[in-house]
Order: C-alpha cells, then sequence, then structure tokens
C-alpha cells in the first residue's frame, strides 16, 4: 500500500486541527499577536536606551504580578494564562542586572527590588544550602544542580553590593554545588527533573556561578570545581565547536539557550583563568553558532551538529546569549564578526519588542519567534527580558568604547600633525 496519500492526508489533517485551534482556542491576544508579526516592523532606529528603559519596567511590574506574590519575579507572562508564579532560578540570576543597572542609574528602587528578590530567595533555600528546581508552586520540591547554580550568581551579585547578610547563604551554596560534584567534574546527582535524564554539558553556567563565588572566597576550593567542569564539558567537544548533551530535551537538536549556557560558561571561565585552551573552545563554538545566522540577525532556535537551523522559529532568549558571548569575545579577541554578528542579532531581537500597548507585554521579549513557536509557546518569559537587557546593555558599553577610542585616535593624529 502506498504510504505517501495517507501522509499527505495527515498532514492536511494537522494543519486543519492547527488552523481550528488558531481561530477558536486561543485568546484574543495571541490571536492579536499573531496577526502583528505579520506586519512589516517598524522601520525607525529607536534608541537602545528607551529597549533598556521598557525591559526594566517589565521586569519590575513580572515581580508585582506574580502569582504567588512573593518578592520573586514571575516565571513569565502567557497570552492563554497571563502571569506565572514566582521562578526561583532566573530571580536569582536578573538579580546582577538590576544591581547593574541601578547603579548605572542612581535607581535606588532597582536596587530596593532585588533586594526584595534577595531576601526572598533567602526565605526559600534549603537546609543543605540548595534550591529547588521548577517554580515556587511546585508540589514536591528538589534540591537541583543548574537552579543552584544560577542563584548562586545572585548571592553572589548581593553579597558585593549589599554585605555580609548574604555571604553565609552565598557559601551554603557553593559549598553544596562543590561536595556533589563528580571527580571528572561533571555534576551528575540532583539533576532537574524538568529535563530528560543524562549528563548536561550546559553546566558549566553552573561553573560560572562558583567563579563568582571564588572572587570573594578564594580559597575554598571553588574555582577549582569550576574549572574542573568546564574541562569535563571541553572534553566531550567535536572538532567543529558544537557540544552533544547540550539541551534539556533533544541531545541531537539542542536550544540555542542552552548552546547560549554553555558558551557563557566557557568565556566566563577564560575570563577568570587566560587559559588558552579554554578560549580556543569557546571560539569554535561561537564561530559554529555565527554560522547558522541570516543576515538580518535571525537564528533559528535549534541548531544540529552541522551548526544548521532545525527548526522554523527563533528562540529569542538563545539569540541574546549568544550575542553576549560573541561582543565579550569580541572584547578579549578583536574578531570583528563576533561584534557585528551580536549587533545584528540585538536589532533583530529589539524588532519583536513592543514598546507601546498593554503593560503585559510591553518591554517584554517573547519565547519564540513567531510567538506560536516551540519554545516557551505564547509566553514572555523573565529570563528572555534578562538576557535581552544584558545584550542590549553590552552593545551600548561597545559602541560607547569604540567610539571613545576613535576620538583618541583623532586626537593623537591632530596633535601629531600640528
Amino acid at each position: 500500500m502506498n504510504s505517501r496519500p495517507l501522509a499527505r492526508l495527515s498532514r492536511r489533517f494537522e494543519k486543519e486541527l492547527l488552523r481550528l485551534r488558531m481561530r477558536y482556542l486561543l485568546s484574543a491576544p495571541a490571536r492579536k499577536e499573531m496577526a502583528r508579526e505579520k506586519e512589516s516592523p517598524t522601520a525607525e532606529d529607536i534608541p537602545i536606551t528607551s529597549f533598556i528603559d521598557e525591559g526594566l519596567a517589565w521586569i519590575g511590574r513580572a515581580q508585582d504580578h506574580s502569582r504567588s506574590a512573593d518578592g520573586g519575579v514571575a516565571r513569565h507572562f502567557c497570552l492563554l494564562s497571563g502571569w506565572g508564579p514566582s521562578y526561583p532560578e532566573t530571580t536569582g540570576y536578573i538579580i546582577p542586572t538590576l544591581i547593574r543597572e541601578g547603579r548605572i542609574r542612581g535607581d535606588i528602587n532597582l536596587l530596593n527590588r532585588s533586594r526584595k528578590m534577595l531576601d526572598w530567595l533567602l526565605s526559600i533555600q534549603l537546609p543543605t544550602g540548595a534550591f529547588q528546581g521548577g517554580t515556587i508552586d511546585t508540589a514536591t520540591p528538589v534540591p537541583v544542580t543548574f537552579n543552584t547554580g544560577q542563584i548562586l550568581l545572585g548571592l553572589t551579585a548581593g553579597t558585593v553590593e549589599f554585605g555580609s547578610a548574604y555571604e553565609t547563604s552565598m557559601m551554603a551554596s557553593a559549598d553544596w554545588l562543590v561536595s556533589n560534584q563528580d571527580r571528572d567534574g561533571c555534576w551528575r546527582k540532583f539533576p532537574t527533573p524538568y529535563a530528560s535524564p543524562g549528563e548536561k554539558t550546559y553546566e558549566t553556567h553552573v561553573a560560572w556561578g562558583l567563579l563568582e563565588a571564588a572572587r570573594l572566597l578564594p580559597d575554598r576550593g571553588y574555582a577549582e570545581a569550576a574549572i574542573r567542569n568546564v574541562y569535563w564539558a571541553m572534553g566531550q567537544q567535536s572538532a567543529e565547536g558544537w557540544f552533544p548533551d547540550c539541551c534539556l530535551n533533544n541531545s541531537t537538536n539542542p536550544l540555542t539557550h542552552t548552546i547560549g549556557y554553555i558558551l557563557r560558561g566557557l568565556v566566563e571561565a577564560y575570563l577568570f583563568t587566560g587559559d588558552g585552551k579554554i578560549l580556543e573552545s569557546a571560539n569554535r563554538c561561537a564561530e559554529g553558532a555565527l554560522r547558522a545566522m541570516r543576515s538580518d540577525g535571525y537564528l533559528p532556535g535549534r541548531l544540529d551538529s552541522r551548526w544548521q537551523g532545525s527548526v522554523s522559529w527563533s528562540c529569542l532568549t538563545g539569540t541574546q546569549q549568544l550575542a553576549i558571548c560573541w561582543l565579550l569575545l569580541y572584547r578579549k579577541t578583536g574578531n570583528t564578526q563576533f561584534r557585528d554578528a551580536a549587533f545584528l542579532a540585538n536589532r533583530f531581537v529589539r524588532r519583536t519588542v513592543r514598546l507601546d500597548g498593554p503593560m503585559e507585554t510591553r518591554g517584554a521579549v517573547k519565547g519564540s519567534f513567531p510567538v506560536k513557536g516551540e519554545y516557551s509557546q505564547f509566553q514572555y518569559p523573565n529570563w528572555a527580558c534578562k538576557f535581552f537587557l544584558d545584550a542590549q546593555r553590552l552593545e551600548l558599553d561597545v559602541r560607547v568604547d569604540e567610539s571613545e577610542a576613535a576620538a583618541s585616535r583623532g586626537v593623537g593624529a591632530s596633535c601629531s600633525a600640528g
């Protein structure tokens, strides 16, 4: 029996089901956003600072409107179901962003918000020093290595900014991570229940948390544990720079989000150590991801081992994470391909962000573009906005540095000519 007619019929049936779902089951805001995405984006060159302003305001609203109303940041706003409960993991690494922006702006409100987040995290820390996986309303919380490492980033930033009130909590988390690491550097105990089983190379992002703790407490073995993990992950890397087991649920087609995690861990390990082998590994990964990006800054949301896109939607979170890594590497290597790619990626994501409209989505960043894509479908995750803020701020910093360097060269040339 010829299966082709059946396959065509099945595809037509699935398409019709999707059409009916879009027409009758989706909320009016979801349908409206899908229609808006089909319009040509504005060509107006809005200042990056306007996007940072609105993104910070949205983070504040996500904290104020969290369904669990506890001082943490709502995991997301969903076009179908509204605000989510607080998410400890991402609240943890939002904290350094708010502290940085609060200092840049002299905005005590942002600093107070970050402190409120810190105090909430301390109140939910497990007796071992670990933190739970999932959102705060998880029925049976369990300690998770990855989530603990992300919250450690916030605890270290809080200790630097606000003092010793957060140091004990920071030490407890870092000590727990070190004590539960396997000898080869991998973390196999206490995995997240929200991912497929097995080793995860993207946990170099946990290693970064330990490196930040090591800056404050250099004699507790934190840096050594972090570098063991980084070298373990590097041992899995292919000649083309790609990493296996670098995804929550698809080891052969990882999200750019988790690729962004592993690359950031490598970059931060290099910045901490100056180790050329780590830089070489980071460069290979960063160069691989470059190959998947279109000339307009669009990056597919999943990439295969040949660095080719395997889906028709973009994971905006991953796009911004990679832009951050490209800019950090550009600063160290002078590779202008990294800079130019980051600027394109940032511009692409800016064109998907609304600076008007409802407060629930104004300044927020979608999980996927288009919004019906697989990653955080119809949602605006808080971590997408966090990485957006970091990427846009870093672009501003790089542009200022280059402008000042160009002006300095001009002054020097003028003086020598005179």
